[in-house]
């Protein structure tokens, strides 16, 4: 997908390449997608995700630097956005969040598939991430896109590296996993 140019969704909305005037605008929706944690019980420890702070601007600066960022908008306001990495050789799907206004509508599968078709034009063999095990909208939502679990055992240096990095960071409330969904 050109820098420049916007692809029509079905739902009206658009899917275009992020420029660095979207990263207020895509840290804004990570808090907001965020808020979906506080649907479950506070003993799950998921409610402290909601209060996580969104990527900082720098880290989405470099992933658009590298053109492994998208957004989505919906009458020129920014309501979804994904951003990509490489690990171990693999690319590596960091983040996908949409707008809690903007959920159950696709968008995020279709971002999904933006960050495969962009893994495989660069002849990546398969896209990897890291997420919660048991979250309806996280582990079954990739699995149902075609990720598989992988052993942590089996993942590369910085695939661990990264887990490690998330247990500092005490994302482990809640049983977390690496998936990989190899590409065609």
């Amino acid at each position: 997908m050109e820098r420049t140019a916007a692809m029509p969704l079905p739902d009206g909305t658009l899917l275009r390449v992020a420029t660095a005037d979207d990263i207020e605008a895509m840290r804004d929706v990570e808090r907001d997608a965020g808020r979906r944690f506080l649907g479950f019980p506070a003993d799950t420890g998921l409610h402290e995700i909601a209060a996580d702070d969104p990527p900082e601007a720098e880290v989405l600066a470099a992933h658009i630097d590298n053109d492994a960022a998208w957004v989505v908008t919906d009458a020129g306001e920014v309501v979804a956005y994904a951003v990509a990495s490489m690990i171990d050789d693999d690319a590596h799907l960091d983040q996908v969040s949409v707008r809690m206004s903007h959920q159950g509508r696709g968008i995020g599968t279709i971002l999904v598939e933006v960050v495969c078709d962009w893994a495989s034009s660069l002849d990546f063999e398969a896209v990897s991430l890291t997420t919660f095990r048991d979250v309806p909208f996280n582990g079954p939502f990739y699995a149902a896109r075609g990720f598989v679990e992988v052993d942590e055992d089996r993942c590369g240096d910085e695939l661990r590296s990264l887990r490690d990095h998330e247990r500092y960071l005490g994302l482990d409330v809640q049983p977390r996993i690496v998936m990989r969904r190899t590409l065609a």
